[in-house]
């Protein structure tokens, strides 16, 4: 079901300008890929695809990409000067213009590392601020960044899906929405669960104690 509209989404975002596609989505973007890889990162390879290669440096896309990859809002006063903070944060970034196929053209792909973890993060920016995460390690999935997400690393194997929501129902967290993603039957999955709220750090650690489950990761709303 398609998320209700306000009259904010008809006005459009609070935001430091000057495109709500190129600039406002471009940070929650960057906000979403930070909060997939779990911490600020320290090195970020950032690929531009579209519109976001040809239009993006006019519109201070890469600009806006970096600071929603420090943690900034799309109404922060700084984006303007983001590439200083990432310096003075230790974030070493490079930029490269990709395709990557028949998706929408503002669209961004963040090879990202932090703390001896590392994520590759695919996703579009739509319109008025909204964005969509479509792949995530090469996984497909749905975020928009609307409600909380548990991502949970697992095998494929018999039960796992409903160990985890059990565990998630005995915490009081309702399922908004899920999806899981495969390699092959029995490889390796990604499992992805909407929560109304945000999923507890007890929770998470007795979901990642799971047989078969090999990490989790918590993101943000943005």
């Amino acid at each position: 079901m398609a998320r209700q509209r306000s009259v904010f989404d008809v006005v459009g975002p609070v935001m430091v300008g000057p495109s709500s596609s190129h600039t406002a989505g471009a940070v929650r973007l960057g906000a979403l890929a930070a909060s997939i890889l779990g911490a600020c990162p320290t090195r970020a390879h950032i690929g531009l695809h579209g519109s976001f290669a040809s239009t993006g440096r006019g519109h201070g896309t890469d600009l806006a990409l970096v600071a929603g990859l420090l943690g900034m809002r799309p109404d922060d006063a700084r984006i303007p000067h983001s590439f200083d903070h990432a310096r003075h944060a230790g974030l070493h970034l490079t930029f490269d213009v990709v395709d990557l196929g028949e998706v929408h053209p503002n669209s961004a792909r963040f090879d990202l590392e932090a703390e001896g973890r590392s994520v590759e993060v695919c996703g579009s920016s739509l319109g008025g601020g909204d964005v969509a995460v479509w792949s995530i390690d090469g996984f497909d999935v749905e975020i928009d960044g609307e409600l909380p997400v548990l991502l949970v690393d697992h095998e494929d194997r018999l039960g796992e899906i409903a160990a985890v929501t059990g565990l998630l129902a005995q915490g009081g967290f309702n399922i908004a929405r899920m999806r899981v993603s495969r390699e092959s039957r029995g490889a390796r999955a990604l499992m992805l669960i909407e929560t109304d709220i945000a999923v507890d750090e007890e929770t998470r650690r007795r979901v990642e104690a799971l047989p078969g489950v090999s990490s989790t990761r918590c993101v943000q709303a943005v």
